[in-house]
């Protein structure tokens, strides 16, 4: 491709990074965020930046960090193996009610979703889970135990419980009509209060490591751990693990989802036709630029060539079903979503009630104060984001949402 859709940041000593970025506005201290991580010893070849990037902890949010010999638990964050997935069903626009709210109820009967503090944690199961959550649990349990055996307070965690569950923030559950008026399924999730836990624990222990061993960090959240390191290889395991867990979490959800709208529709349908399942919070083994390294994606999407991936907007906009192009200087990725403009809290005090509303005509869903930090106009134009990266993925389905379920 002739046409060059990325510019480079030159950091000076540093490696140099790569954003495809152009017609989408990124925040200064999002740079500042890039520079410093671009000078961290251990990164390979360039920082990746995908069009959704904004500060996050540690690093920027819509990132690919490619790593020798090192990983930075913070990079992963604590939402590990955070991610979509999405089915088509054999339901068209028509064969859904004129009036959702009966879809939206049942779904939001199915999925336990939001948190409240205490034991009786409204988005946890409780002490029942169903069966196929249980089936699930059942993957991970052994692989739980060789984790818990070395860390026991990880133990104490919703692990069983969140397995099958949403979730708050941005986390949603969605129906949605493409461009043919076929209607999918739609979710986004991950590893729950197990990820959070073993994110928070290892993003301490690795502070702990840098302090032992008197190394200077540009930030501290940039603390990591060396491979050959007993820590690298529990963390390695851990992480694995709770992208397991987010894998599964997403899953199972989708059977309850499906189960729950065949309930609240008369019509008998089909689903996961073209299925697609991804984590965008996640660390994996990779081979670019004749290396093998380890390659963080802190809100990116694998985008190899042919891959199928998802990138949502948000409540009141499109979502996009797409295939990777294979772009190598993109370590093969593209962004995870809109990305965010501004903080939560500023989001809640610059709209109304009234504006979200508005935003949001159309969609059958929550319209209140506590999703006002989730109103559209808290992100990015995902169209400006799209047309940034196009030289990273080809649109194959445009969604857009109908019912939108969240924590």
């Amino acid at each position: 491709m002739s046409e060059k859709n990325h510019d480079t940041m030159n950091v000076e000593g540093g490696a140099h990074v790569k954003m495809w970025t152009q017609g989408v506005p990124v925040e200064n201290e999002a740079k500042e965020q890039l520079r410093k991580t671009a000078k961290m010893p251990f990164i390979f070849h360039h920082i990746a930046v995908m069009p959704d990037v904004h500060v996050g902890k540690g690093s920027t949010i819509g990132s690919v960090i490619p790593t020798v010999q090192a990983v930075i638990p913070a990079a992963v964050g604590v939402d590990i193996g955070c991610g979509m997935i999405a089915a088509k069903t054999t339901l068209k626009a028509a064969d859904l009610p004129d009036n959702l709210s009966g879809v939206r109820s049942a779904i939001e009967r199915a999925v336990p979703h939001g948190k409240s503090p205490g034991r009786r944690d409204k988005g946890a199961w409780g002490d029942d889970p169903p069966q196929n959550a249980d089936s699930a649990w059942s993957k991970l349990q052994e692989g739980f135990k060789r984790i818990t055996d070395k860390y026991p307070r990880l133990e104490k965690t919703n692990n069983r419980a969140h397995l099958g569950t949403l979730g708050t923030g941005n986390h949603f559950v969605e129906v949605c009509v493409d461009e043919e008026q076929s209607v999918w399924f739609m979710l986004h999730s991950g590893s729950r209060g197990v990820g959070n836990a073993i994110g928070t624990h290892f993003i301490e222990l690795a502070r702990q490591d840098m302090q032992q061993w008197m190394i200077n960090l540009p930030d501290r959240d940039l603390a990591y751990f060396p491979e050959g390191t007993q820590h690298f290889d529990d963390y390695v395991e851990a992480v694995e693990w709770a992208q397991n867990f987010a894998r599964l979490n997403r899953e199972v959800m989708m059977q309850n989802v499906i189960a729950a709208v065949r309930k609240a529709i008369p019509k008998p349908f089909e689903s996961h036709i073209e299925a697609v399942n991804c984590h965008h919070n996640y660390v994996s083994r990779e081979h670019h630029f004749g290396r093998d390294v380890l390659v963080t994606r802190k809100g990116a999407v694998s985008a190899r060539k042919g891959e199928l991936g998802i990138i949502p907007g948000s409540m009141g906009a499109r979502s996009y079903i797409v295939r990777g192009l294979g772009n190598e200087d993109s370590f093969h990725s593209c962004s995870h979503g809109a990305g965010r403009t501004m903080s939560r809290t500023e989001a809640r005090k610059r709209f109304t009630v009234e504006e979200h509303r508005a935003a949001t005509a159309g969609v059958e869903c929550r319209k209140d104060k506590e999703v006002i930090d989730e109103t559209p106009a808290a992100y990015k134009d995902i169209d400006a984001v799209m047309n940034a990266q196009r030289d990273l993925v080809e649109v194959v389905h445009t969604l857009k949402q109908v019912v939108c379920v969240k924590g």
